[in-house]
């Protein structure tokens, strides 16, 4: 399950750290986001940029608000499109790498093992 997202038409940058599936993922409070068919907009009020996710991102990005944790929106995202949860949390980690580098997303910790 691959989705795309890109950034006002910047060149792709090098993969991005993935947080762990336990962590917390949120949109911080200087970032708002909007969802259209078939597109989110993401814009951070402190630098101006804007961040354009597909549906399927958007969807991840609704999913991280509501979850626990990362593996959790991820199992909720694998079982509406039927798809196998270890793509989609690679995918989702991948999303939040990317959204947590360029300041639209925050990440906390989970609980330890």
């Amino acid at each position: 399950m691959a989705c795309s997202h890109e950034q006002n038409g910047a060149d792709p940058a090098p993969a991005a750290p993935r947080p762990p599936a336990s962590a917390r993922a949120r949109v911080p409070a200087h970032v708002v986001y909007r969802s259209f068919p078939g597109e989110t907009v993401l814009l951070n009020l402190t630098t101006g940029t804007y961040h354009g996710l597909n549906a399927t991102a958007g969807r991840m990005l609704e999913e991280l608000e509501r979850a626990s944790s990362i593996g959790e929106a991820a199992a909720r995202v694998a079982i509406e499109f039927a798809e196998s949860p270890v793509l989609v949390e690679r995918d989702l980690r991948a999303l939040c790498g990317e959204l947590l580098e360029r300041g639209l997303l925050s990440v906390e910790d989970g609980p330890g093992p």
